[in-house]
């Protein structure tokens, strides 16, 4: 029997709260969507009911409250989930008891030591106590900035849930990013250790998406929050299959990642416990994809409708930065709404001209790291390799120096702590400067590279995400600003958006 409209957006929006986010590909089969039915669904739900946004032209994300769409149907399985028996007087007081569990979406990442039986046999106690406190204070550094949230220690190993108890938009990214960062951090942690305990620890991690039911286990003083279903067991299969210091996802968190990061396809594996075959992939690196606008573009963007004044004025005052006078454009407004649409209209229209391009952004993981945006951007003009020597890199960073009036005696240290690079003793002799003269070197020798370039030809330079930028950058952008509006207008090349 064909179902109502009626009855398939009721199914669609308890779907919706309780997933968070429908992908209309699998939908159109499992909810009978149509070609006639999907946009009249996507206006229903987007405009009318104001319940979910539209995600890169391929899912429905769920924006609206617990109270303001129907209740997922109770499970007979769960006392958790039954719903509240009615009362039998109408003028009976109706009483609301919060349930015990809740249906999540989570992303479940499982972090392991490598051996770490033989590392309990080559050291003594005192000092494998030590040793795995201190790997595990680094993951939890790392953990804690991608806002993860650590549901058990195993022993050397640790349960972290991305979505519980606070849910984010990209909650598959962050935990990748956790997997990475953790891999990273160790390599430094690492020289710690061999210094003091004569050994290197490695990592294993396995990260899976899915469904699960979250709420309190244990009694008495033993209490844990904990997430039930086949996710955390997937994960836990996963960070077995892992090589030491890599990071294994399965494919359902690689669809929702996969234009972010680099990969390795590993192929379909048996799990235990796993009735069909899995598609794993190992994580390599961060793609250089910096926004869902990025990731969207090779898939191609929809037309631009109702935005004529606002691209019209963004081209107006890229003309004056032309003709020499600097401008300023800021673009605000909710979450959603087409600020990065925007910009990138922009790009697209001043692509075939001669330009510097800059483009940096604030990020929630590094809003307390100062200059993050701008040491970002100058890594990516770098163009590390991951191979590359650090004399190879020292040698990238005096080619793009040199091409400015700078003295490289003190530009290369300046820059080389910014992007963390250890500068030979013989070449460049540590820099005798306090730690405020520093950073007053550091802004100088960034700005006097900004104006250089704007000297020679106009200079698009963005800014996204302007309110997770630390204080240093922004602080960085207003003496920038008020240097080039103070030369002449023959020489004020420079645009910020």
């Amino acid at each position: 029997m064909a179902k109502t409209f009626e009855e398939i957006l009721d199914h669609t929006l308890d779907m919706l709260q309780r997933r968070g986010r429908v992908s209309y590909a699998p939908s159109s089969a499992s909810l009978s969507w149509t070609d006639a039915y999907l946009d009249d669904l996507k206006t229903e739900i987007i405009e009318v009911l104001q319940l979910a946004v539209d995600q890169d032209n391929t899912m429905l994300v769920w924006t609206g409250s617990s109270d303001t769409s129907p209740a997922p149907p109770p499970l007979a399985t769960s006392r958790a989930f039954q719903a509240t028996p009615q009362a039998e007087s109408a003028t009976a007081p109706i009483s609301y008891h919060p349930p015990d569990a809740e249906r999540r979406q989570l992303t479940v990442m499982f972090c392991d030591l490598v051996a770490s039986t033989a590392l309990s046999a080559q050291l003594a106690p005192e000092d494998l106590w030590e040793a795995v406190r201190a790997y595990q204070t680094t993951c939890v550094d790392v953990i804690q900035r991608f806002g993860g949230y650590i549901a058990q220690y195993l022993g050397d190993g640790l349960l972290v849930y991305f979505g519980y108890p606070e849910a984010h938009e990209d909650d598959a990214q962050r935990a990748v990013r956790t997997g990475l960062g953790i891999v990273e951090a160790m390599e430094t942690r690492n020289a710690y250790l061999e210094q003091h305990y004569k050994v290197r620890l490695a990592v294993r991690l396995g990260i899976h998406t899915g469904l699960v039911v979250v709420g309190e286990m244990g009694s008495g003083t033993r209490r844990e929050q904990l997430a039930l279903g086949e996710t955390p067991n997937l994960a836990a299969r996963l960070e077995g299959l892992a090589e030491p210091n890599t990071v294994v996802i399965s494919a359902t968190t690689w669809s929702l990642v996969r234009e972010y990061f680099t990969y390795h396809d590993l192929g379909t594996h048996v799990l235990k416990g796993v009735a069909t075959p899995v598609q794993v992939y190992c994580i390599l690196r961060e793609s250089g994809v910096q926004s869902r606008l990025d990731a969207a573009r090779p898939r191609g963007l929809t037309p631009l409708v109702g935005r004529e004044h606002e691209v019209g004025l963004l081209r107006e005052r890229w003309q004056r930065a032309q003709d020499g006078m600097g401008q300023v454009v800021i673009l605000s407004g909710e979450a959603g709404i087409g600020k990065s649409r925007l910009a990138q209209e922009l790009k697209d229209h001043v692509a075939p001209e001669p330009h510097t391009h800059l483009e940096c952004r604030g990020s929630p993981y590094y809003h307390n790291t100062a200059l993050y945006p701008v040491t970002d951007l100058l890594q990516r003009a770098l163009r590390w390799q991951p191979d590359d020597t650090p004399p190879e890199k020292l040698h990238k960073l005096e080619t793009i120096l040199s091409q400015y009036s700078l003295a490289l005696a003190e530009a290369v240290p300046l820059l080389a702590s910014l992007v963390a690079l250890a500068l030979p003793d013989d070449r460049y002799p540590p820099l005798t400067l306090t730690s405020q003269r520093q950073r007053q070197k550091t802004l100088e020798t960034l700005l006097a590279i900004l104006l250089a370039e704007a000297a020679r030809q106009p200079v698009l330079f963005i800014v996204e995400d302007l309110h997770w930028v630390d204080p240093t950058t922004l602080e960085f952008l207003i003496i920038w600003r008020w240097r080039d509006f103070g030369r002449p207008k023959s020489s004020r090349r420079a645009g910020t958006c």
